[in-house]
């Protein structure tokens, strides 16, 4: 397989709150043969504080990004959704208004950069979408050196990755919302349904209303136990930070014991291509993730 080179947008949280996701997207990017072009002087993406507040600064931010990304010729990887959903938002915007562009334009012209509209489409994915889309399942399957066998993975989208279907390629790619679990039995583990897989997870109003952030995130644990799941698996950060980070608070707000491990994408992938668990961090998470490990270690043979 020709080594797919990309554009790579690691985002705020990823290096920041929760540097294992960072640091496991490394080791699974060497292993599977991605070259990764940092975007070192990109910014955060402007979701929600921002662009509530002030949407062209927002979109002033992102069309930075993507001019980063266009000078290096290369189409751009993300492995946060819910910068994948701002950003998204904003393309949209910028693409569909000539005059709105090039006001933007203006603003990063100190810098020589400029963000154009592509005649091909300026392209921004989510790494779950370039595992599926890009590098392809069976591509995949064949890097698996230790499988998930009876490893049981609940799927958690989140929200940005698949909604609203109009502005995120559902149009073009219409199983994106059955990519983790693809993902997860191409890994060799076992897709487990349940109730809050596509729901929310409460980041959002974690500053406005704490009690109805923490409930839903613990509802959305509780049912996935109740499915008998024996982790959860997220493409985003900030869903892992309130199922996680915030997993012994939500379980006394449901009043039930909880104790799920949460997991990176990465992570995930990089436990299936050989790499021990404290290579890739799950030492540093909230939620024991002993449990994880030791199905692992039981599945590999004597």
């Amino acid at each position: 397989m020709t080594p797919l080179k990309l554009a790579y947008w690691p985002g705020c949280v990823s290096r920041g709150f929760t540097p294992e996701l960072h640091g496991s997207m490394a080791l699974v990017a060497d292993r599977l043969g991605l070259e990764l072009v940092t975007l070192d002087r990109a910014n955060c993406c402007g979701a929600g504080v921002i662009a509530e507040h002030n949407q062209e600064l927002a979109d002033t931010l992102n069309a930075r990004t993507f001019a980063l990304a266009q000078s290096t010729g290369l189409a751009m990887m993300n492995i946060c959704s819910t910068c994948q959903g701002a950003q998204s938002e904003c393309q949209q915007r910028l693409d569909a208004d000539s005059a709105y562009r090039a006001h933007i334009n203006e603003a990063l012209a100190a810098e020589g950069l400029e963000y154009a509209k592509s005649k091909d489409g300026f392209t921004n994915k989510n790494f779950l979408w370039v595992l599926v889309e890009d590098y392809g399942l069976d591509e995949l399957k064949a890097k698996v050196t230790q499988p998930l066998s009876g490893l049981r993975v609940g799927p958690f989208y989140g929200c940005y990755v698949i909604r609203p279907q109009s502005r995120i390629g559902y149009d073009e790619h219409p199983e994106r919302d059955l990519y983790l679990e693809q993902v997860i039995e191409a890994l060799g583990g076992e897709a487990v349904e349940y109730d809050g897989a596509r729901k929310c997870c409460g980041f959002p109003v974690i500053t406005m209303n704490r009690d109805t952030s923490l409930r839903q995130a613990g509802t959305h644990i509780g049912d996935a136990l109740d499915a008998g799941a024996d982790c959860l698996v997220t493409p985003c950060p900030l869903c892992h930070l309130n199922l996680d980070m915030q997993q012994p608070e939500a379980a006394k707000v449901t009043g039930r014991e909880l104790g799920l491990a949460i997991l990176h994408l990465p992570q995930l992938v990089g436990l299936a291509l050989g790499y021990e668990p404290k290579q890739l961090g799950m030492h540093k998470h909230i939620a024991s993730t002993e449990w994880v490990e030791g199905r692992l270690a039981d599945a590999v043979p004597a």
